[in-house]
């Protein structure tokens, strides 16, 4: 969810900024092809894989089109992935990825050694963090680390321990940065390339990853390439599937987090969380934009955003070429993105949910069929079902909770609504009233919960609707709690909640609110 345009544009800007950094910026890696967003978002290993190596498979030929020799840019492209839990599964999806990466490349007839490399950058996990007993954390980021070390990355990222809950402290950031250093420095790990070739069960893993990813690579070329796959709202499909089905594993105990939901603490302790303050950032940023904007030449700002819009409307000219001609004329990254949205238009992500999912992999778990049952009964009391609307707020791009619960809750028997990324809570609150919903539960997971949750809830009681219930679920320190609670928050489920609790908490909110 990091679009601004639709796949057909977005594609032109990827060729533009290849074809130019190519010519002008030859040692620029001009291009970070990227699974790790896909894998937060839920997508397995297997679909991580196909899905990157199909983007950069995209990107390649889009930048032939232009008339590029293949050579003259390959050896720039670099790769990023998610290292999740999985030890050996990750450690065999990147030595998969370089196998089939050099098959594709051979597929374009590249040349050069340098071509035919897959060169990448990993992070850990953000996804697999609990807020939970937060220093397994740094045991958990450990071990992926390894794993991504293991499976030869160039470079990496390691997450701090408190992700889970707020922005990293310094403390947490020093802990994560020293886990890499100590694996680099400390352990030997580092001297030998590619040390698990060999192992019998690790070259099948990589050969098995491999087929799985070539399968779906050979099914995306099917539908005419990753853009089509995209903008059918296919692949996100796919991803969501997977989501779905490993929360639901993890609610019902299949699937074992530590301090989640086995070996629990039974009194857990606050730790020291980063406190941001959204309006004094927001308000700073946009002080130093008039100061700039008071300074530069308008006249000269007009003319180059005026020629990138015409170049987005032409199909003439390069993008990136005329976006660094604007931002020398101290033009903002707002305004030339505006001036590319007037030709391009903007992406609206399809909001349609999987369904049967969350419930087939759940359903056999004590207490599934009761609530089902409650809900049942709730829409013969009342005369429909419980409806809820899941609305992300803001610039908060992580959807995956959000989608996950609302996929479950369906299953359960809610009617669920999806609002659309990025809305403001104006816009929430009025598609709220429209759809008649008993509930809004906002997922927020970009620290912009103590300004936009107050925000969605007065704007509820301005338009006359202070009836409807609003929960809050993802990264909430829990030092915020009583302020959301004062502000008329219902219900906070942080990190780790098992979905049927919640839902079972939204249901008798939404009852003790139709009482009222």
């Amino acid at each position: 969810n990091t679009y601004i345009y639709p796949p057909e544009p977005s594609m032109r800007i990827i060729g533009d900024i290849i074809e130019y950094t190519a010519k002008n910026m030859p040692k620029f890696n001009s291009i970070s092809i990227s699974g790790y967003h896909m894998q937060e978002a839920g997508a397995n290993q297997a679909l991580e894989l196909a899905f990157t190596l199909a983007d950069g498979k995209e990107y390649v030929k889009t930048a032939i089109a232009k008339g590029m020799d293949v050579d003259d840019f390959a050896g720039r492209l670099s790769f990023f992935w998610a290292i999740g839990m999985n030890f050996y599964l990750e450690v065999a999806k990147m030595r998969a990825a370089r196998l089939l990466w050099c098959r594709i490349m051979k597929g374009f007839n590249a040349k050069k050694p340098k071509s035919l490399m897959l060169r990448t950058h990993c992070q850990t996990s953000g996804w697999s963090l609990t807020e939970q007993d937060p220093y397994n954390n740094v045991v958990r980021t450990t071990i992926e680390a390894m794993a991504a070390v293991f499976g030869g990355t160039q470079s990496l990222h390691t997450n701090s321990f408190d992700e889970a809950i707020a922005l990293p402290t310094e403390f947490s950031s020093r802990i994560a940065r020293n886990t890499q250093l100590i694996i680099q420095e400390e352990t030997h790990i580092t001297n030998v390339i590619d040390p698990w070739a060999g192992s019998y069960m690790m070259e099948k893993l990589t050969q098995d990853m491999a087929d799985a990813a070539w399968a779906i690579i050979e099914e995306v070329e099917g539908m005419g390439g990753m853009t089509k796959a995209v903008d059918s709202g296919w692949a996100k499909l796919k991803i969501e599937a997977a989501a779905a089905q490993k929360q639901a594993r993890i609610d019902s105990g299949k699937d074992v987090i530590v301090g989640v939901n086995k070996y629990k603490l039974a009194k857990e302790d606050l730790i020291e969380a980063r406190d941001i303050d959204n309006v004094a950032v927001r308000d700073g940023q946009i002080a130093r934009l008039q100061v700039i904007k008071q300074k530069r030449d308008t006249a000269q700002v007009k003319q180059a955003l005026a020629a990138i819009e015409v170049a987005a409307e032409s199909g003439t000219g390069n993008l990136l070429d005329l976006s660094i001609k604007a931002v020398r004329e101290r033009a903002t990254v707002g305004e030339i993105s505006d001036a590319m949205e007037k030709a391009f238009g903007r992406h609206r992500a399809d909001t349609q949910k999987v369904t049967g999912v969350y419930a087939a992999a759940y359903d056999s778990a004590e207490g599934w069929d009761q609530l089902k049952k409650e809900i049942a009964d709730f829409a013969t009391a009342q005369g429909r079902r419980p409806r809820v609307m899941i609305s992300k707020l803001g610039q908060d791009g992580h959807d995956r909770g959000a989608k996950v619960v609302a996929t479950a809750f369906a299953d359960l028997g809610f009617d669920v609504d999806m609002g659309p990324l990025f809305q403001t809570p104006e816009e929430c609150a009025r598609q709220a009233i429209e759809n008649d919903v008993h509930a809004v539960g906002v997922s927020t997971l970009a620290a912009g919960h103590k300004t936009l949750v107050p925000a969605i809830i007065a704007e509820l009681k301005k338009q006359g609707a202070d009836d409807i219930v609003v929960f809050v679920g993802g990264v909430i320190p829990r030092q915020d709690y009583d302020m959301l609670y004062e502000a008329g928050v219902k219900g906070i489920y942080g990190p780790g909640t098992p979905i049927p609790a919640s839902a079972k908490d939204v249901l008798e909110q939404i009852k003790m609110a139709l009482k009222a």
